[in-house]
């Protein structure tokens, strides 16, 4: 007994749908995946000294950060699952860096302490506003996204520094690290007077509904 095409392509169209409602399965999602499995190697490689392997697997660990978002964005791929695992992958990568970097005296701790306490200061206010509020958008502002890559940038010279050594080198390294400290914490005040007006706001309904009887009566 034969098949029909029906069923046939039933049995296609069903197979599609498994793959589409399975967000693990999607390429963005998988190169995200690649990227936290590139961080412990690359910390390894740090620690070992070896420079040039570690800058190797750090340009893949960013060309998988900059792929993932041009496919999502490309092939209409995005997830709730992406949303969020993604800057998990980011800060994983860069907060073991600068982490493993210090350890090694080649970085101020100065530097990470501020990295560190503004992603845990953002990461308290987050889960303060997730628990007592009904806010599920936490998508970075344009600072953020400024301060994320001078970061990415920052890492990148300080490992080119340890291996070429040269002087120009070294100057850029300085920039990178002084542009990092200042978005740290412009941004960090930026988000702590986001937070405060959206509570500010939530706090205050009735205040927002009149706003916006006045702003609709105009």
């Amino acid at each position: 007994m034969s098949t029909s095409p029906d069923v046939t392509d039933l049995n296609i169209h069903s197979r599609v749908n498994a793959w589409r409602g399975n967000p693990l399965r999607m390429a963005p999602n998988l190169l995200t995946l690649l990227r936290i499995l590139l961080v412990p190697v690359l910390v390894i490689a740090v620690l070992q000294r070896r420079f040039e392997v570690a800058f190797v697997l750090f340009l893949m660990a960013a060309i998988t950060d900059a792929m993932d978002g041009l496919l999502a964005r490309w092939l209409h791929l995005r997830t709730m699952l992406g949303q969020y695992l993604d800057p998990v992958a980011d800060k994983l990568l860069l907060s073991s860096l600068f982490l493993a970097l210090t350890r090694m005296g080649i970085l101020d701790m100065r530097v990470t302490v501020l990295v560190f306490g503004r992603d845990i200061g953002m990461l308290l206010s987050a889960a303060i506003l997730f628990r007592m509020t009904k806010l599920r958008d936490f998508r970075p502002s344009l600072l953020g996204k400024a301060n994320s890559f001078s970061q990415v940038v920052a890492i990148g010279v300080v490992l080119v520094d340890l291996i070429f050594q040269r002087p120009w080198v070294a100057t850029a390294r300085v920039a990178m690290l002084d542009a990092t400290i200042f978005l740290t914490v412009v941004s960090g005040f930026h988000y702590a007077w986001v937070a405060s007006t959206r509570i500010n706001h939530l706090s205050c309904p009735e205040a927002g509904s009149d706003s916006a009887i006045m702003s609709n009566s105009k």
